[in-house]
């Protein structure tokens, strides 16, 4: 399965006509949140960086053409590979469920701000094991490491139009994946399995452009969820098990007893993350503990009375290296949030979703979907920077 990526000879899209990047100033981090990776700015010259497309392919199971991306295209996860930055991100189309069907698309870049996008979708609802799970809401959000060996995982979410599911795949080379099926369909009975997840980000390195899953203590950590945010581990990077705290007895019976997912970052009253929390990019091992990018969600009653109902923004947590269930230190405020026209009218408006973050020529970038609409980039600290 080691061949050499080159879907760039077959790419049937056109590359976006957008201006030149200008790199905007970036200044250090404050003492106080010296922990951090800040500050993040938006790359207003080049965003959007990809919006929808007129590509169009032979869909399996509806057994026709259909212009898989024409209707939006949002949160990305981000691979640096051979000196070029891959974008897998979330397409739909207009003839699916309410909103349409997910696919998951490759584009790849050059400079980081300039996309060239395959024409065909590389993971999708097909006539497999997975199709129940999967169609027809699709495949959704998906988050991308790899291991020592340079195999690819990505989570991803399976929706089959009632519930979420978090989902496995694996490629040597980004554009060929083996689907795995339910990331918790082996945990606890496959109780996990049966009900909503989603959004996992799994606790790495990031080393030279590559972000590599990293064992703490014998286990692969993964943060999950989208209402809190819980954790997993696995020995694969593939069969995960939820960690679960203290069992909850049921009303039913005292001897019936529930399973109690361990609360690992919860939503804040009063402050912008006061509805849900939900997990970004692949988690961060630095010298200070384990860095979470997370997206947040505030509620106007009992959340922050001064930005508007529904509004998604981003925060970052630091959880403990020995103990990944341990918060440190929580960041008060979001970092970045909707302020442009893009990210606040769309498909669903009020909208910064950080998904992909990428070491790419010195600097952070850190990709987003923007009122579940368009695809965005914001440029964060010089890389020789702590992290």
């Amino acid at each position: 399965m080691k061949k050499i990526l080159i879907f760039f000879l077959v790419v049937a899209g056109c590359r976006e006509k957008q201006p030149a990047a200008v790199v905007p100033k970036v200044v250090v981090a404050d003492s106080a949140t010296g922990w951090a990776m800040l500050p993040f700015v938006k790359a207003d010259s080049v965003n959007p960086v990809l919006g929808p497309g007129a590509g169009s392919f032979l869909d399996p199971l509806r057994r026709g053409l259909v212009k898989w991306e024409e209707k939006d295209v949002f949160n990305p996860a981000i691979v640096v590979r051979m000196g070029r930055v891959y974008m897998l991100y979330r397409a739909q189309d207009k003839v699916g469920l309410p909103g349409g069907t997910s696919r998951i698309g490759l584009a790849v870049s050059d400079d980081g701000y300039h996309f060239t996008r395959r024409s065909a979708p590389v993971l999708y609802p097909a006539a497999d094991a997975e199709k129940k799970l999967e169609w027809e809401g699709g495949c959704e959000d998906p988050r991308v490491v790899q291991d020592q060996q340079g195999i690819y995982y990505m989570t991803y979410t399976a929706f089959d139009g009632r519930t979420a599911r978090l989902m496995v795949a694996t490629s040597a080379d980004l554009v060929q994946w083996i689907k795995h099926g339910a990331a918790f369909a082996d945990a606890y009975n496959g109780r996990y399995s049966r009900s909503w997840s989603k959004s996992g980000s799994i606790v790495s390195h990031y080393l030279g452009g590559k972000v590599v899953a990293a064992k703490i203590n014998g286990k692969y950590w993964m943060y999950w969820g989208d209402h809190n945010i819980w954790a997993a581990t696995s020995d694969d990077l593939i069969h995960w098990t939820p960690v679960e705290g203290e069992a909850a007895f049921a009303k039913a019976s005292a001897a019936e007893v529930a399973p109690a997912l361990k609360i690992v970052v919860a939503p804040r009253s009063g402050h912008w993350d006061s509805r849900l929390v939900e997990s970004g990019p692949p988690a961060m091992i630095t010298k200070e503990g384990i860095l979470l990018i997370y997206n947040g969600m505030n509620q106007r009653a009992g959340g922050d009375s001064s930005l508007p109902e529904g509004m998604y923004g981003g925060g970052q947590v630091l959880l403990d290296k020995n103990d990944p269930t341990k918060v440190l230190r929580r960041l008060d405020h979001n970092f970045i949030h909707p302020d442009k026209p893009y990210e606040i009218t769309g498909q669903v408006g009020q909208v910064c979703f950080l998904e992909g973050l990428a070491d790419f020529g010195g600097r952070w970038l850190l990709y987003y979907g923007t009122a579940d609409s368009k695809i965005a980039v914001a440029v964060g600290p010089d890389k020789a920077m702590a992290w």
